[in-house]
């Protein structure tokens, strides 16, 4: 029975493409359609950046409605679409404001191929999320359907002003050409060794958690019910703040049970930073003190009113924070290139979850984790990478496995921000740490340590 392939690059058009999508398909063109599908012959439907979302489902349905294998090729890039907040691929006109009008859902992929005899479904993926789409695959597993084979990678947005290359896809499309097509799986195990330190920081879709990730869990996130403990059952504290008590400044924690007047410092190299859990009508406030002691954030607890003012130049500027979750605070700060304000947010819920739960627990390391994430979407590839390797050592020391998902993720995302860092002296800083720690966690593709000690070479070399 013959099989049917379909072929999709997409990208935006103008500054907001993030993936060249389309280089990829020349790649791909030229391998014979047997050898793409796997079968003895086969039927390929190709759209190179597609305009309308509506095409590219009529193509899609009629794929899936074929009988016999179906291999999915699907390169691009995912955005959210500001209402549902759901992810999208997004096509030739796709921006910001018109996600839902112009990208693909990707729940139609989800849907089409839903019916589909289990087995008989493969999907092959290269995709990059842009910050607030990275962010939300935190917490949510992008869904292909539980009936359909899926691998390939998930990547973080690409430096500023930079377009990033399908280098995982062009990589499969490589193996092909030799005309031999390897079981799925380790095509894309031989796909992914191809990367190098360009695929450490990615989340990788592997089957046969085809609705998943192979990354750690999410963590619990402040700010929402809080996990059963010892004590008594889970409950929610919405008012609960701490403070870090640095210098001559008190150490405090206030449940904010039967004070509504609650007030507590937070300690953060400014005796002026002050943390108020907001009341009544009030808006729960915050001041970081970072730089500026006039820069506030309001936290948004029960307040649909939250704002992220960020006192950096323009006092008056403001960014709708959402309501009850401080990251789409983030994520709004991000997207409108207010890195250090977002960077202040997460840094002040990181010290709230470190005093309330400990450094090292999940609670606190998952605010470290945003904060290599926000240092990495400013451009900052040191600073993410130092965030990254004190994330890792911070779970090792806990007694966590060198194989465990959270330690081998943020050691890979740790090699690769030292791989984009430009400066030799800085990179040869972080260098020895990081050979370090490859060398207790190798991860789980070969040749890391290898690669950290040989480009530790070429840099001693370098001014």
């Amino acid at each position: 029975m013959p099989g049917t392939v379909l072929l999709l690059a997409a990208s935006p058009v103008g500054k907001g493409c993030l993936v060249d999508a389309a280089s990829v398909l020349p790649v791909l063109a030229a391998v014979p359609p047997a050898v793409l599908s796997g079968t003895d012959t086969a039927n390929v439907v190709e759209l190179a950046d597609p305009l309308e979302p509506q095409a590219v489902l009529t193509r899609l349905r009629a794929a899936a409605a074929a009988p016999g294998p179906l291999t999915v090729f699907v390169t691009g890039q995912l955005q959210l679409d500001r209402r549902q907040r759901l992810p999208h691929l997004a096509l030739a006109r796709t921006t910001p404001a018109s996600v839902r009008y112009t990208a693909l859902p990707w729940h139609w992929i989800r849907e089409e191929l839903r019916l589909r005899a289990p087995g008989t479904t493969t999907l092959f993926v290269d995709l990059r999320a842009d910050p607030e789409t990275w962010e939300w695959l935190r917490a949510n597993p992008l869904d292909s359907g539980r009936n359909n084979a899926v691998y390939g990678r998930i990547g973080p947005p690409p430096a500023r002003r930079t377009v990033a290359v399908p280098s995982y896809m062009k990589a499969v499309a490589t193996i092909l050409r030799s005309g031999h097509r390897p079981p799925p799986e380790q095509l894309h195990q031989h796909a992914s060794a191809r990367l190098g330190a360009e695929g450490y920081a990615d989340l990788v879709l592997t089957a046969p958690d085809a609705a998943g990730r192979t990354a750690a869990p999410p963590p619990y996130r402040p700010g929402t019910t809080r996990p059963p403990t010892q004590d008594g059952p889970a409950h929610a504290d919405p008012y609960g703040v701490v403070s870090a008590g640095v210098g001559d400044l008190p150490a405090v924690v206030s449940t904010g049970v039967g004070d509504p007047h609650r007030v507590v410092t937070a300690g953060v190299g400014d005796p002026y930073a002050v943390v108020s859990a907001g009341v009544g009508d009030l808006p729960a406030v915050v001041s970081t003190g970072v730089g500026d002691p006039h820069r506030v954030v309001t936290a948004g607890v029960g307040d649909p009113y939250a704002v992220v003012s960020a006192g950096v130049g323009d006092p008056s500027a403001v960014v709708p924070a959402g309501v009850g979750d401080p990251h789409a605070a983030i994520s709004a700060a991000v997207a409108a290139d207010r890195h250090a304000d977002a960077d202040a947010l997460a840094a002040y819920h990181e010290q709230a979850a470190a005093h309330a739960h400990g450094p090292a627990s999940e609670e606190a390391l998952h605010w470290t984790e945003v904060r290599a994430d926000l240092a990495m979407f400013a451009g900052d590839s040191v600073r993410s990478c130092r965030t990254w390797l004190a994330v890792a050592t911070a779970r090792l020391s806990a007694g966590q496995p060198a194989d465990a998902a959270g330690v081998e993720t943020s050691v890979d995302r740790a090699h690769h921000q030292w791989g984009q860092i430009g400066d030799p002296v800085r990179a040869r800083e972080l260098g020895p740490a990081l050979a370090e720690l490859r060398s207790r966690v190798p991860g789980r593709r070969q040749g890391a340590l290898d690669h950290v000690r040989r480009q530790l070479r070429q840099l001693q070399t370098q001014g």
